[in-house]
């Protein structure tokens, strides 16, 4: 009888091996029962010849988790001879060749090969995958030599989840919102999936019961550039009067009524995890905002000349949070930038701006853009609720506000 030894090791080594003995012909009887290997790193087929010398021909996968995995061809007695016919070869002849598949389990339905690049290196076949392998996934390798196809499956298994992304911040971090409230800020402690926040993000009011269609629902959404903090905007037809909505619906907030902010923990960030936990704001109404900020009613206290104490600014009502961290700036005596750190606090009712070098003796200001808004959008030279049908002016125009204070020397 013809002596054969199968064996997986585990994966500590990452090696699979296959030992044929004494003929070729059982090898070939082995191939066709399309036996399944599982591993990860590598894949080795050894057959014993009748001279009893093995001749190892092995699969290996390397830098598996990187962005382009690397599989190569070793061991073949060919390899020389394929290596100077490489150069004419079409990306059929090298997939009939070695090609790399996401495993269906089913030759009937099998996917196409995996795209990719092929060469010749170091006495070596190599094919190096196009995309990174997923975790999860189960893959075929298909190696055609002169004989029998070598057929070897495995599996990239999935690591085990780690939930730890939170809801860090929602803006307004106020407990009382006008009923005109234009917008929250989400932030998440890391990048988010995208395409599900209108599934993801509910707004309840005081019985538990769902408010129909209370946002804006936009087919791109109002991500920034690390997918960290989302911009979740009400439904304007529902905050600006004369609006068919507002009108036929009424607002998606009311007056008087108490509501909450709920983010489901099914919401999976960018690694496919879900957050760790729900979140939820609870907040009140109260009545509409529309009156423009005015810079004249805010309070400046300044500091020491040779301190770094900071600059502090305190309104009398709540202002966007985003636009508060861009959209002031301090001028120095000469008129230029004065570089430093930003603080916005007390549910951004206070913006404290911190230099990095020590405040000189002398007359400075503060800059706003008019373009800064209330928790409504309402701006500091305009209302959020104007003729929505106005004409638009062709030219944007940015203008500035400029509060004038002194920095004295110490006490």
């Amino acid at each position: 009888m013809p002596r054969f030894i199968s064996t997986v090791t585990s994966i500590g080594s990452h090696e699979a091996r296959v030992l044929w003995g004494t003929s070729l012909r059982v090898a070939r009887l082995f191939l066709s029962f399309k036996s399944v290997l599982v591993c990860v790193g590598i894949l080795t087929l050894t057959i014993l010849s009748t001279s009893g010398l093995p001749s190892t021909i092995a699969i290996r996968l390397e830098n598996q988790q990187g962005a382009h995995p690397i599989f190569k061809v070793v061991g073949w007695d060919q390899i020389g001879q394929i290596s100077t016919q490489s150069a004419r070869f079409g990306m059929d002849q090298w997939q009939a060749l070695f090609a790399v598949y996401v495993d269906s389990g089913s030759f009937e339905d099998a996917l196409p090969p995996m795209l990719g690049s092929y060469r010749i290196e170091d006495e070596a076949l190599i094919f190096q995958a196009r995309f990174p392998l997923q975790p999860g996934l189960r893959y075929r390798a298909v190696f055609t030599s002169a004989s029998e196809p070598i057929i070897l499956r495995f599996e990239i298994p999935k690591s085990e989840a780690i939930v730890s992304t939170t809801v860090e911040h929602v803006y307004p971090s106020t407990d009382r919102l006008p009923e005109n409230q234009l917008k929250f800020y989400l932030h998440f402690s890391a990048p988010m999936s995208r395409g599900e926040a209108y599934t993801r993000i509910h707004l309840l009011d005081e019985r538990g019961e769902p408010v129909d269609f209370p946002f804006l629902e936009l087919d791109e959404e109002l991500w920034d550039r690390e997918g960290k903090r989302l911009t979740l905007l009400f439904d304007p037809g529902r905050i600006k009067r004369g609006l068919v909505p507002y009108e036929e619906v009424g607002p998606s907030i009311t007056e008087g009524e108490n509501y909450a902010l709920v983010i489901d923990r099914d919401w999976r960030d960018a690694q496919g995890n879900s957050l760790k936990q729900d979140f939820k704001k609870f907040f009140s109404v109260i009545a509409a905002d529309r009156e423009t900020p005015d810079p004249k009613s805010w309070l400046l206290n300044a500091p020491q000349a040779g301190s770094l104490q900071p600059l502090s600014v305190e309104f009398p009502e709540p202002l966007d949070h985003e636009l508060l961290m861009r959209l002031l700036e301090i001028m120095d005596p000469q008129g230029n930038f004065v570089e430093g750190s930003i603080q916005v606090d007390r549910h951004e009712t206070r913006w404290q701006f911190t230099p990095q070098e020590p405040w000189r003796e002398g007359d400075y200001s503060l800059s706003v853009d008019t373009t800064l808004e209330d928790l409504a959008g309402n701006r500091v030279n305009r209302l959020f609720e104007v003729d929505v049908f106005e004409r638009i002016e062709e030219r944007i125009t940015t203008t500035t506000v400029s509060l004038p204070f002194q920095v004295l020397p110490r006490q």
